[in-house]
Order: C-alpha cells, then sequence, then structure tokens
C-alpha cells in the first residue's frame, strides 16, 4: 500500500487538485454547529480536505503513509502536525480529539484493518466527540469490476483493492461505535469534471457518555 501511493503521488502530485470534497464541507458546517475545536485526519494525503477545517478555526492533525504528500502538503503551507505512517498502525499518540474525518480511506483496507481503524478512531474521541466517515458504495460504478476477493470486496486494479459499503455493513462494522446516521452523498471530480461522481456513504458516529 505504502508503494502505491508514493508512486501515485510522485506521479500524479495534487492529483484529485486542492478544492476540498464536498464531504469535507459538510462535515465542517457540522462540526463547526457542534463546537468541534480540533480533529484528527487519517490519511490526510496532501491536504485538500484539511484546509478547509483550517481557514475556520479549527485544528488539525493527520496522519498519512505517503512521504510525498506530506511534503506536498507543506508546500501548500500546511504546517500542521502530520504523522507519517499507516493508519494500520494507529495511534501515533494518545491525543484525544472533538473530531476525527476520515475520506476515502476506509474502503481501502480489508475487514481486519477496518475493524481496526474504527476501533482505534473512536478510541481517539472525547467524550460526546464526533466520527465521520465518507466510504465507497456499492452504487459507484467500480462495484463488481476486476477480481472478486470476498464479498463486496474487490481488487478493481492491480493494487487497489476496495470494499464496496452497504446499509447492512456499515450498521454492522460502525454500530457498537456510536452510530447515529449515515447517507448517501454524490462526490464529483472537481478537477476531472467529465469523469462521472462517485456515489459514497457518509456515516456519522459520536462517542456517547455511559453512566
Amino acid at each position: 500500500m505504502t508503494e502505491f501511493w508514493e508512486s501515485s503521488f510522485i506521479e500524479n502530485q495534487m492529483m484529485w487538485g486542492f478544492e476540498p470534497s464536498d464531504s469535507a464541507i459538510l462535515t465542517k458546517d457540522f462540526f463547526l454547529e457542534k463546537g468541534v475545536k480540533d480533529i484528527l485526519i487519517p490519511g490526510i494525503g496532501y491536504g485538500r480536505n484539511a484546509k478547509v477545517f483550517i481557514d475556520n478555526g479549527i485544528e488539525v492533525s493527520g496522519i498519512e503513509i505517503s512521504n510525498t504528500a506530506i511534503e506536498l502538503a507543506r508546500q501548500n503551507g500546511l504546517n500542521i502536525n502530520i504523522s507519517h505512517g499507516s493508519v494500520t498502525d494507529m495511534p501515533f499518540d494518545h491525543k484525544l480529539y472533538d473530531g476525527i474525518f476520515c475520506y476515502a480511506l476506509i474502503h481501502l483496507l480489508n475487514n481486519h484493518e477496518r475493524e481496526k481503524l474504527i476501533k482505534d478512531c473512536y478510541n481517539q474521541l472525547k467524550p460526546n466527540g464526533y466520527m465521520i466517515f465518507t466510504t465507497i458504495s456499492k452504487e459507484a460504478p467500480m462495484f463488481g469490476k476486476g477480481k472478486q476477493l470476498g464479498k463486496d470486496y474487490f481488487e478493481i486494479m492491480e493494487g487497489v483493492k476496495m470494499f464496496f459499503y452497504d446499509s447492512d455493513s456499515i450498521k454492522q462494522e460502525f454500530g457498537k461505535y456510536g452510530l447515529i446516521e449515515f447517507s448517501e452523498i454524490v462526490e464529483p471530480h472537481k478537477n476531472m469534471e467529465n469523469k462521472p461522481p462517485f456515489t459514497f456513504i457518509m456515516v456519522k458516529c459520536k462517542k456517547e457518555i455511559v453512566g
């Protein structure tokens, strides 16, 4: 996985442009409404989704597997704390956050890694903190393409394995981690307007205090 992302960022640099995703904009609004002050972004990339939070006064920390992506983030003026490594090796610190935003990452992990990521993120939330994941849906055009590795799990091209979610798998995987709601979101490719948009699911969880 490291090599794939490293070579992707070296070759394509800012491959998604610098416009934040619609999910990031919606999450920023939600976090502001809930008084979220600091967040963690696992898989921060070169920071295109971080800036919208920073610009609105939310402190951001990140985790990123690709050194090249971290360099690109620095070149774009993101002087924030970014831990270099895979999200599968979380936690990188023992800080607790008001919010976590994880965009288009969890579906690239296998069953065990997804479960660990959800748990690790939940464990780094403050009481009453929120975590929001945006993940690929079975409605996306790539579903069923390539080599099937398991139920709803495909290697869509060399080195890219994807798990495609539906409402059942969302409830199954996020259910015990404070799942509040989930909804479909269609994400346009803002720097490639002729490319068909992807259908994602946006998942919201809250760390409720028990007792």
